[in-house]
């Protein structure tokens, strides 16, 4: 049997992951579970799944998953810290690795599993936005496979030509198409999206996500961050990724090809299908998702984006053609400005002025190493935070 290690297992796409892995008892085996604070709904699913060991990042919730494994009898082993979930990653019991905890605090472990030549099944878009060159490079020398995750870039991973490389501009490809759902304010006037509410941002109509990535999905900065991390693992200009709103979220992206043929992959909205794409390649393996009803489906729609609208498409765009640092600290920035938002310390509004003043202070330099990245994102974060002090001192507007 395969070994799976699920780093993330609480949010939506390890609970995806380990919906798909139950259906087939016979040919794999969750051998570890990592999350970063969430005792109780990591020792529930300890008590289903039965891991060999379970990491949470915090001690004081490491601490509380062990009395809980252990007045339930588990046998599984706890371990805490960043460090201990990195040492996931690179254990040689799981031959695929899910990394799918949310933000910069997957990075590290993401590039861990790539050096050690793991199956690795990239839900971590951060990981390409802030270090694209090292995550490539990382794959290229521990000789992993790199499956992305994300609906669109899974879309378009299955629609590439044969013999195609992660990092590489594919033969004979033009162009690749985005699609985006247009969030849960497809419809609505710039007045209205300034004052919504968080729960109103995280309402959106077609998928199921967390809370951050609803918000970016909300604002398009996920279809921008999307489109950098298209750069980096199809090898693509930004010039040449078009993004392109499509409501029903059926079609999950495009491959445009120079005789003018154009490849589309067609689902259900359900993270199901790219994790059960991503753990069988080049196989295929029952996902449990609904299948597709063309006809009941009816017709399918698509606009152009409406960048007055949602500014932060347009950002990530700049960030993406200056490259390297500019498209960490966008991360940085956003991941700051939405988490205000979510504690209603910033309007929904006013998240592109924080991060358009972040980008406003970006510093020269490069991105090395990993430490490099770390100190970037490090100085990015205390340059946001001071950014929301001083939105805030001048009353630009009053949080919600």
């Amino acid at each position: 049997m395969i070994g799976v290690a699920i780093l993330g297992a609480t949010g939506s796409v390890g609970r995806s992951t380990l919906d798909v892995l139950e259906r087939h008892p016979g040919e794999y085996r969750v051998v570890s579970l990592a999350a970063r604070n969430d005792a109780r709904r990591l020792a529930e699913l300890c008590l289903r799944y039965r891991p060999d060991v379970a990491v949470l990042e915090k001690s004081e919730a490491a601490g509380e998953l062990e009395a809980r494994l252990r007045e339930a009898g588990s046998a599984t082993r706890v371990g805490t810290g960043a460090a201990a979930i990195v040492e996931l990653a690179r254990d040689r019991s799981a031959g695929v690795v899910m990394a799918a905890i949310s933000g910069a605090a997957g990075l590290r472990s993401t590039l861990a599993a790539a050096s050690a030549g793991k199956r690795l099944l990239l839900a971590n878009k951060e990981s390409a936005v802030m270090a694209g060159p090292l995550l490539v490079a990382a794959v290229r020398a521990g000789e992993a496979t790199l499956v992305p995750i994300d609906s669109e870039h899974n879309a378009i991973f299955q629609c590439l030509p044969p013999g195609a490389r992660i990092g590489e501009r594919p033969a004979g490809v033009r162009r690749l198409l985005l699609t985006a759902s247009g969030g849960p304010f497809l419809d609505w006037s710039a007045a209205a999206m300034a004052g919504a509410s968080p729960e109103q941002a995280c309402a959106h109509p077609r998928w199921s996500m967390g809370r951050k990535i609803s918000v970016d999905s909300a604002t398009l900065m996920n279809k921008g961050l999307e489109l950098i991390e298209a750069t980096v693992l199809f090898g693509m200009e930004p010039r040449d990724i078009a993004v392109i709103v499509h409501p029903q979220s059926l079609m999950h992206s495009l491959v445009e090809y120079l005789d003018g043929s154009m490849l589309a992959q067609l689902g259900s909205p359900d993270m199901r299908t790219p994790i059960a794409q991503g753990l069988a390649w080049p196989a295929r393996i029952a996902s449990g998702v609904e299948f597709l009803d063309l006809a009941k489906a009816g017709s399918l729609q698509f606009r152009s984006p409406d960048r007055a609208r949602f500014p932060c498409l347009g950002l990530a765009e700049d960030a993406a053609r200056a490259g390297g640092l500019a498209c960490l600290w966008l991360n940085a920035a956003d991941e700051v400005a939405v988490q205000a938002f979510l504690d209603k310390q910033l309007n929904f509004g006013d998240i592109p002025g924080v991060i358009e003043r972040v980008m406003a202070q970006l510093p020269a330099g490069g991105l090395t190493d990993l430490d490099a990245v770390l100190d970037a994102d490090a100085g990015a974060r205390q340059c946001a935070a001071g950014v929301l002090s001083d939105f805030h001192a001048v009353g630009m507007r009053t949080p919600a």
